[in-house]
């Protein structure tokens, strides 16, 4: 099922908005110098850091806590560090954010 979430700017460039679902963990929607969107569980699968709060470059994000970068398009961490993050597909329609949860 498709959810409209926000306007696309009301994300920030190279930033992120937290989003709560339902009793769900909360998601992370992040967009990029590009406007492109990703959206992760906002839990880094290092030690639990908000990624919603992480430094947004390119496409990956690094954690808050112990700069962890997980690319935001797998969720995947990058080497050496090993784990992942669940994803959610997103896109932008008419200049609105949809998220498939």
């Amino acid at each position: 099922m498709k959810v409209r979430v926000c306007k696309l700017e009301e994300i920030p460039k190279l930033g992120a908005r937290r989003f709560h679902f339902n009793a769900g963990a909360p998601i992370a929607i992040f967009r990029n110098a590009s406007d492109n969107v990703f959206a992760l569980r906002d839990q880094c699968p290092h030690k639990g850091g908000p990624l919603s709060q992480g430094i947004v470059f390119g496409e990956s994000v690094a954690c808050p806590l112990h700069n962890w970068c997980i690319d935001l398009k797998t969720g995947s961490a990058s080497a050496p560090d090993e784990g992942c993050v669940e994803r959610f597909a997103v896109e932008v329609v008419d200049g609105v954010v949809e998220l498939e949860t």
